[in-house]
């Protein structure tokens, strides 16, 4: 389902420069929150915000930092996240959180200032093509040429900004454009929702094959969580027997200690999920794209599988993957229509038997390596999920870090883990914090980052400290930027090169900005940290010095099979 902004017809009654039209704009779309950075090009906006009240402006420290806020807040409420920039680096500084967003089917509406339509083309200063720049990583770029198109133009960008797919839309305005006055429509602005209906054709279909499985399985993606399918997919499940595989977007479709949850598959997915893929004779795929972390080898996945694909995007129904059943609709539309017509089948106690029984066989024992060093990555993580609150949020940067946080969280409450997914983007997770956290004030919301991505994007905890943002920032320090070492290692040889990375002092660098510090080095002291972390009313840098060179286990070789995941070379049962 797609929320659309539909304008009441009414005459227009009154006249307001641009900048106001901006702002009335994004309050008509019921927008609370923008993300921004103020410079030349958009500083008539930025004059007329005071103006505005119910606006909420979050000064950030790099654009960047602007956009993955937005996307943390629109991951956490399913709301576009705005984000607001000047002309030139205020927009080229964008496009990373833009086609972050893109990959991951994030809903963003993006406001840049541009140079004087008089000086476009003219090479003026800080003259950008943000359209030229930002059109292959966005659903869609507008350029607004004159004052009176502000209005119905922004509340376009969030009807595609939401509709079908979500996605990231930029709005780019002269700054001439937003000193004209044009007539203001009086009037509120309604939401309606669009519905993709599933083609009755392919739900007889896929009922038929479901109905007939001897080993049904369900691939749970981001797009469940998207469309709020959780119920829906929860009930096929139930009525299929049917163990549900998800993928590391869909962490938070299904509760992980619901009998049939499988676990993640992939690349770094456990073996049993893995293997149970491989096993299915019938696959109901909901919201995934089928992308090589979760595929493999793709002349290799799921060899025994009918696979009926249902997402919302029509372009990658059969994209990657050949499909027996494609079906075109949201996914809680989607599952709907096929819960209305599936007949309950017999119970299948000896197929998700055998898969649970698999997954508590493989769940993760203390192994030699972390019975020797201080601080292995795994009981770490298991530590920050027990200090933390049940309803926490987690948001994992991108290495092994983010492996560690999908595999050993094991959270049972949903939408709980937020990542970047598709683009990988190393230095996500803070700033995608504070934009979760400026969604929801009292919750608890915990950064797991490594010492690689904190460095990228750090500066950003000068914006929790001036917007009172209490998230807890937990830095895996190994001193590498530990997944290419792991690649490194096991492909290339074991030739260690330019994967060391240095640190700064954390602890200093937080007392610096005015928020607290705290260094961990040993086992005992893991625990009070954490709860001090949590107990204190602002934001916190924890220092986790871990193990140097653990990896992250298991693993599908580059160009390999799901089949021939590499497990963990030791392990032992703990005492």
């Amino acid at each position: 389902m797609a929320i659309i902004v539909e304008p009441d017809a009414q005459p227009a009654l009154e006249t307001a420069r641009g900048a106001d039209l901006v702002c009335i704009a994004l309050e008509r779309a019921g927008v609370e929150v923008v993300f921004g950075y103020p410079g030349g090009a958009s500083l008539h906006i930025y004059d007329a915000l005071p103006d505005h009240p119910k606006l909420r402006h979050i000064l950030v420290r790099h654009e960047q930092g602007a956009a993955h806020m937005a996307d943390g807040y629109a991951r956490a409420t399913g709301r576009a996240g705005v984000v607001m920039v000047t002309s030139g680096p205020g927009a080229t500084n964008l496009p990373t959180g833009l086609a972050c967003a893109q990959m991951d089917s994030v809903p963003m509406v993006a406001i840049t200032g541009q140079v004087g339509t008089s000086l476009m083309g003219r090479e003026a200063f800080q003259e950008t093509d943000v359209i030229g720049m930002v059109m292959p990583i966005t659903k869609h770029a507008f350029l607004v040429r004159r004052a009176e198109d502000i209005l119905p133009t922004i509340h376009r960008a969030f009807e595609i900004a939401h509709e079908g797919r979500p996605g990231p839309v930029v709005v780019d305005i002269p700054k001439d454009i937003t000193a004209a006055s044009a007539p203001i429509a009086t009037g509120a602005w309604r939401q309606r929702r669009s519905v993709v209906p599933a083609s009755p054709g392919q739900i007889a279909r896929a009922v038929e094959l479901l109905a007939s499985a001897e080993r049904p399985l369900i691939i749970a993606g981001h797009g469940v969580r998207i469309a709020g399918a959780h119920a829906e997919l929860r009930a096929v499940a139930e009525r299929l027997d049917a163990p549900v595989a998800m993928t590391l977007l869909g962490i938070g479709a299904f509760p992980e200690d619901h009998p049939l949850a499988a676990g993640m598959l992939g690349m770094h997915g456990s073996a049993p999920t893995n293997h149970a893929v491989n096993e299915a004779d019938v696959i109901l795929a909901v919201g995934v794209r089928f992308d090589d972390r979760v595929t493999g080898k793709v002349s290799a996945f799921a060899p025994r599988a009918k696979i009926i694909h249902l997402d919302i995007d029509l372009s990658l129904i059969g994209k990657n993957i050949p499909t027996a059943v494609g079906i075109l609709a949201d996914a809680r539309s989607g599952l709907q229509a096929i819960l209305a017509k599936l007949p309950r089948t017999r119970a299948k106690p000896s197929w998700h038997g055998v898969v649970a029984e698999r997954r508590e066989r493989a769940r993760p024992r203390l192994v030699e390596s972390e019975a020797r060093v201080e601080l292995a990555p795994r009981p770490v993580v298991r530590a920050i999920r027990a200090a933390a609150s049940p309803d926490a949020y987690f948001v994992a940067d991108v290495g092994q870090h983010q492996m560690w946080a999908a595999q050993h969280l094991e959270l049972d409450r949903p939408d709980r883990f937020i990542t970047s997914g598709g683009l990988g983007v190393m230095g996500y997770a803070l700033p995608a914090a504070l934009g979760v956290q400026t969604a929801y004030p009292d919750a608890e919301v915990w950064a797991i980052v490594g010492d690689g991505g904190a460095q990228m994007t750090i500066q950003e905890i000068g914006t929790a400290v001036q917007e009172k943002l209490p998230v807890k920032m937990a830095i895996l320090n190994n001193g590498y930027l530990g997944m290419v070492r792991q690649w490194q290692q096991l492909f290339y040889e074991n030739r260690i090169s330019q994967t060391p990375i240095s640190s700064p002092d954390y602890e200093k660098l937080a007392d610096a900005y005015g928020a607290l510090g705290i260094t961990v080095e040993h086992r005992d002291d893991l625990r009070p940290a954490l709860e001090r972390a949590k107990a204190h009313p602002g934001p916190v840098i924890l220092d986790i010095r871990i193990e140097r060179e653990a990896n992250v286990w298991p693993i599908v070789p580059p160009g390999g099979a799901n089949a021939d995941l590499i497990e963990e070379p030791t392990r032992r049962d703990e005492p």
